[in-house]
């Protein structure tokens, strides 16, 4: 696994789900044509959305009218493979880099080094899932699991992390939801089923979104520098770049 020195760190962003997708493509675009070293970042969805997998072709239709907090539920489709992924309490990270070897499966699982060593370190263990019964079968990402995904230690039945790639000329957009606290009643109804509560150690349960989101950044950048061998630059996006980026990739479903 060939490795940049020095990766741009960008910090968390609050932002629609269309934007974020063009976001991330743009990202992937502009490290392919070389125009920006490798990329982390960290981001938030508002309003609260549901992201569909590239080639996911089927969605219940009461999806199209779901509303939470006074405001639509967005639809939108990700760059990416996968499931549908309910977007509210989660942080999602994004990992825009190249120079990778071995199989999809075999990429998936170096670059989830970071994001279980971090949850380690905050005391939960995680390990690498394995693909369950049903799986294309079922429009819920965290349903089932797959050899992609990030799934509790102590209960591998229960989903923690689920990720998804884009490839594009050997550059790669790597991109995952991190369930920090359950989705309760919009994960309900978008789903019928009530979502899992996380089990995170007391001292973080507690904490304010805000805290617990700074926390967990902290703890995975931590990772990531050890993981890669980076050394992370903090440069914000800018205005300029977020519009180039919905200018350039605006995804319709």
């Amino acid at each position: 696994m060939s490795l940049t020195q020095t990766w741009r760190l960008i910090p968390l962003v609050e932002a629609t789900a269309a934007a974020h997708m063009a976001i991330d493509r743009w990202l992937l675009h502009q490290h392919q044509q070389g125009q920006l070293p490798p990329v982390l970042r960290f981001y938030t969805w508002q309003p609260a959305a549901i992201s569909l997998g590239y080639h996911q072709r089927r969605w219940p239709s009461a999806w199209q009218s779901l509303m939470w907090q006074g405001q639509a539920v967005e639809l939108v489709r990700r760059p990416s493979g996968g499931r549908a992924v309910l977007h509210g309490d989660d942080l999602t990270y994004a990992l825009i880099c190249s120079g990778l070897s071995g199989s999809r499966l075999q990429v998936y699982q170096q670059l989830c080094q970071f994001l279980m060593e971090g949850f380690k370190a905050l005391g939960v263990p995680l390990t690498l899932g394995a693909a369950g019964r049903g799986y294309i079968h079922n429009p819920s990402c965290f349903a089932t699991a797959t050899g992609a995904d990030l799934v509790l230690a102590q209960n591998p039945q229960q989903k923690f992390i689920g990720s998804a790639q884009l490839w594009s000329d050997g550059a790669l957009l790597q991109h995952g939801s991190i369930r920090l606290r359950g989705e309760g009643a919009l994960y309900q109804q978008a789903f019928g089923e009530a979502g899992q509560p996380c089990p995170l150690p007391l001292e973080l349960s507690e904490l304010p979104e805000p805290l617990l989101q700074q926390r967990v950044i902290e703890a995975l950048v931590a990772a990531a520098e050890r993981c890669f061998a980076a050394q992370f630059e903090t440069v914000p996006l800018s205005a300029a770049e977020i519009e180039a980026a919905k200018d350039a990739f605006a995804i319709a479903l």
